[in-house]
C-alpha cells in the first residue's frame, strides 16, 4: 500500500512539473526573435543549415513532445513555406497558414493553443509581397464558394490603406494594404481573444508582425503594433448595452387589444439598443494602424474615468 501511495506521489509530481512547462515560454522572447531573424538572413545568403530534419529529431519530438519558439501565422501561398524562410525544422514552430494569414475562430483557437499549451514566447502575423487574397480584395474581384467570407475578412484593410493615401492605385495601394492587412489581424488576435490578451499584456508573449518579400527572400519587421495599448484598453473595457424602456402603457398591462377582431390592434414600438457614440464592441471598429510610413504621434494621456 505504503509503494502504490509513492508511486502514485510520483505520477502527480510528473504529471504537475509537465502542466507547468507546458504554460511556461519555452525561452525569452528576444532569443526566440533572434532565431527566426537569424535563420532568415541565413536563408537570404543562401546558406541554410536545415537544423532538426534528421531522424534523430523525428525520434526527440515523438518522445519527448513539441517545443516550439514562435507561433506563426502566414499566407498559404506556396511560395512561402515557413520552415524554409526561417530555416528552422521539425518541432521549431507552431505553424498555421490560412490565405491572406487571416485570424478568424480556428485560427485564434490554434494560437492560443500555441501560447498556452506549448508556451511560445513570440506570435508572428506574417503577411507577404504579391499576396493574391489581399489583390483579390483590393480589386474587387468576383469569386466563388466560401472565398468571399475570406475576402471580405481584408476589405477593413483596403478602407484603412485608401484612407492613409486617398489616390494611391496600383501596386502602391496593395503594398499598403498588405501592411494594414498585417496591422489588421495582429488588431484582431488582441481584440477577440482574451487570453492571448492577457498573454501580451502581462508581458508573457510578444506579438509582432512582418511582411515577406518573395524576390528577395528577407522578412520586414514591423514589431508590436503602434497602437497595441490602445486595442488592449478598448478591449478591457467593452460598452454595456441597455434597452430602451418599454412604454407605460405597456408595462402597466393596458395596451389596447382588439378580442372580437373588429379592429386592427395598435401597433407596438419597436424597442431599440441603443449605445453610446464612439463605443465598440470587442472585435469591433475601426482599424488602429497608423500610417505604413509615419510614426504615430503618442496620444495625450487621458483620465481612467469621466
Amino acid at each position: 500500500m505504503k509503494k502504490l501511495f509513492i508511486s502514485c506521489a510520483v505520477a502527480l509530481g510528473l504529471c504537475a512539473q509537465a502542466l507547468a512547462s507546458s504554460s511556461g515560454p519555452t525561452m525569452p522572447a528576444d532569443e526566440a526573435m533572434q532565431l527566426l531573424k537569424d535563420g532568415n538572413a541565413r536563408y537570404v545568403a543562401g546558406q541554410s543549415t536545415h537544423p532538426h530534419q534528421g531522424a534523430d529529431r523525428r525520434a526527440e519530438t515523438a518522445k519527448g513532445g513539441q517545443h516550439p519558439v514562435a507561433t506563426i501565422i502566414g499566407c498559404s501561398d506556396s511560395r512561402a513555406p515557413l520552415e524554409v524562410l526561417f530555416d528552422q525544422g521539425v518541432g521549431d514552430i507552431f505553424v498555421i497558414r490560412v490565405a491572406g494569414n487571416l485570424a478568424g475562430p480556428d485560427e485564434l483557437g490554434t494560437v492560443e493553443y500555441g501560447v498556452g499549451h506549448l508556451g511560445t514566447p513570440v506570435v508572428l502575423v506574417l503577411g507577404h509581397t504579391s499576396c493574391g487574397a489581399v489583390t483579390a480584395a483590393v480589386q474587387n474581384a468576383k469569386v466563388h464558394g466560401n472565398i468571399p467570407t475570406l475576402i471580405n475578412q481584408i476589405k477593413p484593410a483596403v478602407t484603412k490603406a485608401k484612407s492613409w493615401s486617398p489616390g494611391a492605385s496600383g501596386d502602391d495601394l496593395l503594398n499598403k494594404t498588405i501592411k494594414a492587412n498585417v496591422w489588421l489581424v495582429m488588431e484582431n488576435i488582441l481584440r477577440k481573444s482574451s487570453e492571448v490578451r492577457e498573454f501580451v499584456k502581462n508581458g508573457k508573449v510578444l506579438l509582432v508582425g512582418g511582411i515577406y518579400d518573395l524576390q528577395s527572400g528577407q522578412v520586414a519587421w514591423l514589431g508590436q503594433h503602434p497602437e497595441q495599448g490602445k486595442i488592449l484598453v478598448a478591449a478591457e473595457h467593452k460598452p454595456v448595452m441597455k434597452p430602451k424602456p418599454k412604454p407605460a402603457a405597456e408595462a402597466s398591462g393596458d395596451a389596447k387589444a382588439d378580442v372580437h377582431g373588429d379592429a386592427k390592434p395598435e401597433a407596438k414600438p419597436e424597442a431599440k439598443v441603443e449605445a453610446k457614440p464612439g463605443a465598440k464592441s470587442e472585435g469591433q471598429g475601426e482599424l488602429l494602424a497608423p500610417e505604413p510610413d509615419k510614426v504615430p504621434a503618442k496620444p495625450a494621456a487621458k483620465a481612467a474615468h469621466k
